[in-house]
């Protein structure tokens, strides 16, 4: 995820202080990976260096309390950022299938090595519907799209059980 655009997004509504994009980062975005709040300033500095945000004066405030606004040229990146789709992610770098065909290089029992990470998967599957299950739409939608991901990745597993001997016996030629 771009958190530059995402910031520019939420600056959007209106001007902020990098103290309260941080916060509605981290409730509508960062559940599992709240921002740390040097990111949010360097963020905001590149921006600002930009030409994607300004500084607002705030009178009274003192040099410390920065609010920062979206300038025209923040809003025309941003807009034209949300209508770019995103690439897709085909993995085909998988480390799991590395794992695997080393396994079968080195001997190891590749199939261990599919059934642990069926555990993990499934562990992990368990973990996001409760979490899902218990949350608000963000939560749902989020925790959605990840078991979806992981529905696949198990997919993924059992097909390649089901061809272990012939990869096996490509993988030793």
């Amino acid at each position: 995820m771009s958190v530059a655009h995402t910031l520019l997004g939420l600056l959007e509504a209106g001007p902020r202080h990098g103290y309260d994009l941080k916060r509605s980062y981290d409730e509508r975005f960062g559940h599992d990976r709240p921002l740390h709040y040097g990111q949010v300033y360097s963020t905001l500095a590149r921006l600002l260096k930009n030409g994607l945000v300004e500084v607002e004066a705030e009178p009274g405030a003192g040099p410390e309390r920065k609010k920062y606004a979206i300038t025209d040229a923040g809003v025309s990146d941003v807009t034209g950022w949300l209508a770019a789709p995103e690439k897709p992610e085909p993995y085909l770098q998988s480390t799991l299938y590395t794992k695997v065909v080393l396994a079968l290089l080195t001997g190891y029992d590749a199939n261990d090595v599919l059934d642990t990470q069926r555990s993990e998967h499934l562990r992990l599957m368990r973990e996001l519907t409760r979490r899902r299950d218990g949350g608000d739409l963000a939560d749902q939608l989020v925790c959605d799209h990840a078991l979806f991901h992981l529905e696949a990745d198990l997919r993924w597993l059992e097909l390649t059980a089901a061809r272990m001997q012939q990869l096996a016996t490509q993988v030793r030629a």
